[in-house]
């Protein structure tokens, strides 16, 4: 049989295409089977499952594992169900993160004085703004608008903060939380019933008006339990409730997607009745390092028992939650200017192309370079402007740290979002023009939803790079060990790696090996809830440009 083909492309051989293929069928099966030995290593060392007996491993084999595998393989051959359980395991962890970000944020670190006074002058005229501009799309100025309340509301908001934190404590946290986050979230819902879910406009009022009665009405109940008050009730019920609730709506909606929600049963079940087996039969259980008093307790210096992760891992959240903001806003908005506005000719188009070379060439800058710049420019510069003497952002503060590590990832979020921008055909382009659509039009409603999910894919990798970055927030003077979480953005923080890295040079064996692997584990946790919400989103994105 001849082994050589004569195509448009030359010569093609059959061996080597055989070849080919199949190395890369055993490389991909060598690095799959490698990561996973790396995870489940870390895992074992975090779970402490050394130390568990066999009847452990019996029971839960049998009343959660097997389970659990049954439906990742019916999942397999139903993607419709496999969705529909990553939507509702993503946005229940996703919420869950929320929650406990939003009460430490607005219940701890800010009094709710200080929330509604901003919200008053920032969020709720931006959302306003938002809110506006999704029902006149041929509004230009909305987006300005939107510009002018985050630059300047801040510093009316600052201005006002007297009168009405005073409005704020008057109303209580529970009266603050029910005006700034249920009434708007009530909003939402009736908006999501109607646009995302279908229902008609009377019965999506009537799902958005049942989230206030629900806040005011369960009130009795959340009084009886110690540990929850009013104002913990209210922000959970949004920040929780809301994407969960969504979850569950639009996959009972779908009725292919309804195996989805044996996803949950099968986990709460098993793990109950897996904790009923092992007390029947006396089994020994694990002694687990990754456990609740970890991620809620300050770290240890030197029992390994008492360790926790807890400032940390707020400090992570602050860092990547400002990361996130910085590189979007700065790197869409860059890629955007070079691809659709910067002139292609001239010694302006020779200008454009050296900036293109230099931000590729600033993605291979190694970290620490971006350290010593975040040193230089956000910490250590002195300068004078006018009447205000300008002395950097201070030494391991949230601002500093979130600058910097935003000026790491923002050649690789700008080259990825030039290059999903450079994807939309220019047939779109000129169809809009023909049809009378200015530039800004053409880029905001063919250019954008055509490219943002792949936008979203290379913010989404770059974030990753950012959560785990260790060697510029040396540089910058953040501390390995806090007590504390931080006070606000110039308060001191420390992040996750930088943590585990302090665990890691601790003389004891629990120190190196248990608490670490539960910082890790903890940090993958973080991650991979946030990108999975990322992946839900650019998922819809990506079904509305197809």
């Amino acid at each position: 049989m001849a082994t050589q083909t004569q195509t448009e492309f030359g010569e093609v051989s059959r061996v080597k295409d055989i070849v080919f293929k199949t190395v890369a069928f055993v490389a991909s099966i060598v690095g799959i089977l490698a990561l996973g030995a790396l995870l489940a290593y870390v895992f074992w060392d975090a779970m402490g499952l050394d130390s568990a007996g066999v009847g452990w491993y019996l029971a839960y084999t049998a009343t959660l594992l097997v389970p659990l595998v049954g439906f990742g393989l019916y999942a397999r051959v139903r993607p419709a169900v496999a969705v529909g359980a990553f939507e509702l395991v993503s946005l229940t962890l996703g919420g869950l993160m929320l929650t406990v970000a939003a009460v430490i944020v607005l219940d701890i670190i800010a009094s709710p004085a200080i929330w509604f006074a901003y919200f008053l002058t920032v969020l709720g005229p931006t959302l306003g703004l938002f809110v506006y501009g999704q029902y006149d799309r041929g509004a230009t100025w909305v987006g300005l608008g939107m510009l002018g309340t985050v630059v300047l509301g801040p510093i009316v908001g600052t201005l006002a903060l007297g009168p009405l934190s005073g409005l704020g404590a008057m109303l209580g946290g529970p009266g603050v939380y029910f005006l700034s986050l249920v009434l708007p979230a009530s909003g939402v819902v009736a908006f999501l019933t109607q646009d995302r879910l279908g229902v008609d406009r009377r019965r999506s009022l009537l799902a958005g008006a049942a989230l206030p009665v629900l806040a005011i009405g369960a009130v009795p109940v959340v009084d009886m339990v110690p540990i929850v008050s009013r104002s913990v009730w209210l922000i959970a019920l949004v920040m929780f409730g809301l994407p969960v609730g969504f979850a569950i709506a639009n996959t009972v909606r779908q009725r292919e997607r309804w195996g989805a929600f044996a996803l949950p049963v099968i986990a709460v079940i098993g793990f109950l009745l897996g904790e009923t087996v092992v007390d029947t039969i006396g089994a020994t259980e694990p002694s687990p390092w990754f456990d609740w008093q970890f991620v809620t307790s300050p770290p240890a210096i030197t029992s390994a028992a008492e360790a926790g992760l807890y400032p940390a891992i707020i400090g992570s959240v602050f860092l990547i939650a400002l990361v996130s903001v910085f590189t979007f806003v700065f790197g869409v908005g860059t890629a955007i200017y070079l691809e659709e506005y910067a002139p292609a000719n001239g010694v302006l188009g020779t200008l454009t192309r050296i900036v293109n070379v230099n931000i590729s060439n600033l993605a291979g800058v190694p970290s620490v370079v971006y350290g010593l710049l975040g040193l230089g420019v956000f910490v250590n510069i002195n300068a004078q402007f006018g009447p205000v003497s300008y002395g950097g952002f201070g030494v391991g503060t949230v601002l500093t740290a979130s600058m910097t590590i935003s000026l790491l990832i923002l050649p690789i979020v700008v080259i990825s979002a030039q290059e999903a921008i450079r994807s939309v055909p220019d047939s779109l382009r000129q169809a809009s023009y023909g049809m009378g659509a200015t530039r800004w039009q053409t880029i905001r409603n063919v250019v954008l939803p055509r490219s943002l999910p792949g936008i979203l894919t290379g913010t989404i990798l770059a974030l990753g790079r950012a959560i785990g970055e260790t060697a510029p927030l040396i540089m910058i003077g953040v501390a390995t060990t806090k007590f504390t979480p931080p006070s606000g953005l110039f308060g001191k923080l420390t992040a996750m790696p930088m943590q585990i890295y302090a665990w890691a040079f601790q003389p004891s064996a629990d120190f190196r090996y248990g608490v670490v692997a539960a910082g890790v584990v903890t940090l993958l946790i973080v991650l991979l809830t946030m990108n999975s919400v990322a992946i839900l989103v650019r998922n819809k994105y990506q079904q509305e440009a197809n």
